[in-house]
């Protein structure tokens, strides 16, 4: 009897490996329609509190169909988007137009700045030679790389990529409609893969994992607006910079700031930059020297991002996905040393999930109970 249990336990193991073996063949070869599944997820789950909303507009005591509702969320979500190019692109064209304008007006020395460069590659990197020319180098390679040759794979591959992207666009564009018209159809395609006995929990662990990274991906949004709003007006009101540029730079600064740690400076990198340009091509800026200037930007910069981090950020973790702030920084730096920074973007995301299962399948063992939540009890608070 037990000889015909452990063969029968070892057979149902056989089969949970070649089931697991099947999904992840199934997975790496139709990886692109799993991105465009889980990117139009993620869409949804900005588009859904916005759903919610416009469900509230009633005329005549009726509310519009779902349909229409989730093609207005999508037409107000994308065009927040083009909004938010359409800011930012303008701003660093003119600021490029203005370096430009400096170089021609001899305000900016270009071929100092480039035997500078070439110096110093030399003294950091002496087996280059004394003779190395970075601008020659970068020439030979982009000749090599527009060879007449290679024209033709060049042209194939840009057609490619762009069909890749109208494709890609348009399937999650139409896979998000879906999902936002029907706030239990993912929970549904998932319960639908798993074993009946769990189903029911598998779809409650699906509704809360979507309820807390919607709650996560906008809080997430109004961080970059408030990040945006911060840097826009230091900028302008302090350090007297246009408020168009001010607009545009603090997006780009924003958008930056999604990426933990790295992000803001990188952000702060690129606004003192472009705020030193425009100072030092336009005369935009506070009337005091560019060393100042610059001290003034990054202090603005600076401030916004203290701001971000000791009250934006633990208002959106402890509200949105109910971790404590060790948490999160334990988290990044695992993901961050595993994937960089695609990996910190993710982590956040991928970690909610991971408690959410652990809390619905796993509370029984003491490691959880210590560290999870019980969804149920805070699902019962949420209640009352």
């Amino acid at each position: 009897m037990e000889k015909e249990r452990s063969i029968d336990k070892l057979a149902r193991y056989i089969i949970i490996l070649g089931t697991l073996a099947i999904a992840a063949l199934l997975c790496y070869f139709f990886g692109s329609v799993l991105a465009y599944i889980l990117l139009a997820f993620v869409v949804s789950l900005i588009g859904q509190p916005l759903l919610r909303l416009l469900r509230k507009v009633k005329i005549k005591g009726k509310s519009a169909p779902d349909a229409l509702l989730a093609v207005i969320t999508l037409i107000i979500i994308f065009a927040l988007l083009i909004l938010i190019i359409m800011q930012v692109i303008p701003v660093v064209t003119n600021i490029v137009r203005e370096a430009a304008f400096m170089n021609e007006q001899g305000s900016i020395d270009g071929q100092n700045i480039i035997d500078q460069f070439n110096n110093w590659i030399i003294k950091v990197i002496p087996w280059v030679g004394e003779d190395f020319d970075g601008v020659q180098l970068l020439i030979q390679k982009i000749s090599e790389v527009m060879d007449l040759s290679n024209i033709s794979g060049i042209l194939g591959s840009v057609a490619s990529a762009v069909a890749g992207l109208v494709v890609g666009l348009f399937s999650v564009i139409f896979i998000s409609f879906f999902f936002i018209k029907d706030e239990t159809l993912f929970g549904r395609i998932v319960g639908a893969l798993v074993p009946d006995t769990i189903e029911d929990k598998m779809k409650k662990t699906i509704l809360d994992i979507e309820r807390l990274l919607s709650r996560y991906f906008v809080g997430l949004i109004v961080e970059i607006l408030g990040v945006v709003i911060l840097d826009c007006l230091g900028l302008w009101l302090i350090a007297r910079v246009d408020l168009n540029y001010a607009l545009g730079i603090a997006f780009i600064a924003g958008l930056l700031n999604i990426i933990p740690y790295v992000g803001p400076l990188i952000g702060e990198l690129i606004g003192v930059t472009l705020c030193v340009i425009l100072k030092y091509g336009a005369g935009i800026g506070i009337g005091v020297n560019i060393w100042l200037f610059a001290a003034i930007v990054l202090g603005v910069m600076l401030a916004t991002q203290l701001v971000d981090n000791f009250i934006y950020q633990p208002l959106i973790y402890s509200t949105s996905i109910k971790a404590s702030p060790l948490e999160i920084f334990v988290v990044l730096l695992i993901a961050g040393h595993i994937g960089g920074v695609v990996g910190m973007l993710i982590a956040i995301p991928t970690y909610t999930v991971v408690r959410v299962i652990a809390s619905r399948f796993f509370y029984d063992y003491k490691l959880v109970r210590r560290l999870i939540p019980d969804i149920e009890k805070e699902d019962t608070d949420m209640l009352i």
